[in-house]
C-alpha cells in the first residue's frame, strides 16, 4: 500500500468511527502532541492525546440526535515521513442539512510517521462565517433613525423602504393583523394622515443581532400635532423582527400593543 493510500483510509476509519461514536477509533492514530483548532473555543486549541479524547463525548451526544459527519471531498498528499489532507464533511442534523444543503465541516489534517506508521499531529476543523458583514446592531439602529426621518417628513416611501413584502404586523387597532407591506403602508398613511406633525422614536432601543435575523424593543415615543392645534404625545410598546436580505435590513414582523 502506498503511502497516499495508506492516509487515505486512515482518515475514513477516522471519520467513520467519529459517526459511529467510537471513541477508540476516533483517538485512535493520533500523535500524544496531538494540536486540534477546533470549530469552538479554546482560541489556542486543544493540545495533547487527553484534551483530545474530552472533546469528543459531547460532539458524539450532540450527534446522537441523528446528525451525520461524512466525507464529500478528500484530498492527500504524502511524502516521505510527512503527509497532509484536505476534505469537506458534510456536518449536521437532517434539518440543517435541509436548510442549506452546501454547507460543509472544512479540515485540514497535518500527519507524520512514527514507529512506522501514519499519525494525525494536527487537525483544524472550521464553518465559513456565514453572518453577514454589514448585518450589525448598528445597522438595525439606523433603520430606526430612518422611520424617524421618514415620519418627520411625512414621507410614506422612505418609511416603507425598510419594510419586507411579507412582513406581518400586529398593530395597536383595527384588524387582528396586517399581511404584506401594503396592508402596513396603508395604516402608516393612517398615521400620518391622522395629525398635522407627528414624530416616533424609540429612545431606550434595545437591539439584539444574531447573523442574518434581529430583534429590537422599546417604548416608542409618538409626538405631534393634531388637526385642532393641540400638541399631544403617547407611547406604546413595540417589538420589532428584522431579517437581512441582499446588503440591508427589513423588517419582517413588528408587534406594536398599548397597556390594556
Amino acid at each position: 500500500m502506498d503511502d497516499e493510500t495508506e492516509v487515505r483510509e486512515l482518515i475514513h476509519r477516522w471519520a467513520a468511527a467519529v459517526h459511529a461514536g467510537d471513541l477508540a477509533g476516533a483517538t485512535a492514530d493520533h500523535t500524544d502532541d496531538v494540536v486540534m483548532f477546533d470549530v469552538p473555543p479554546p482560541h489556542r486549541g486543544v493540545r495533547g492525546a487527553a484534551a483530545y479524547r474530552e472533546v469528543w463525548p459531547p460532539f458524539f451526544a450532540w450527534q446522537a440526535s441523528g446528525a451525520c459527519f461524512e466525507i464529500d471531498e478528500l484530498d492527500v498528499t504524502a511524502g516521505g515521513d510527512v503527509a497532509w489532507a484536505q476534505a469537506l464533511l458534510r456536518c449536521g442534523t437532517p434539518d440543517e442539512l435541509a436548510a442549506d444543503p452546501d454547507v460543509r465541516l472544512r479540515l485540514t489534517l497535518g500527519l507524520r510517521r512514527e514507529d512506522g506508521r501514519w499519525q494525525v499531529a494536527h487537525e483544524h476543523h472550521s464553518f465559513a462565517d456565514t453572518s453577514a458583514p454589514g448585518a450589525t446592531d448598528e445597522a438595525v439602529r439606523a433603520v430606526h433613525r430612518a422611520w424617524t426621518r421618514g415620519t418627520e417628513a411625512k414621507d410614506l416611501d422612505a418609511i416603507m423602504e425598510h419594510i419586507a413584502p411579507d412582513v406581518v404586523s400586529y398593530e395597536q387597532a383595527g384588524d387582528l393583523e396586517y399581511r404584506g407591506a401594503d396592508d402596513v403602508r396603508a395604516v402608516c398613511a393612517q398615521g400620518l394622515d391622522a395629525a398635522d406633525r407627528v414624530t416616533m422614536e424609540t429612545p431606550d432601543l434595545t437591539v439584539r443581532v444574531d447573523g442574518t435575523t434581529a430583534v429590537s424593543w422599546g417604548l416608542d415615543r409618538v409626538r405631534g400635532m393634531d388637526h385642532e392645534g393641540v400638541p399631544f404625545e403617547v407611547f406604546s410598546r413595540g417589538t420589532r423582527v428584522f431579517a437581512w436580505r441582499g446588503d440591508h435590513w427589513v423588517l419582517v414582523h413588528q408587534h406594536v400593543s398599548v397597556p390594556g
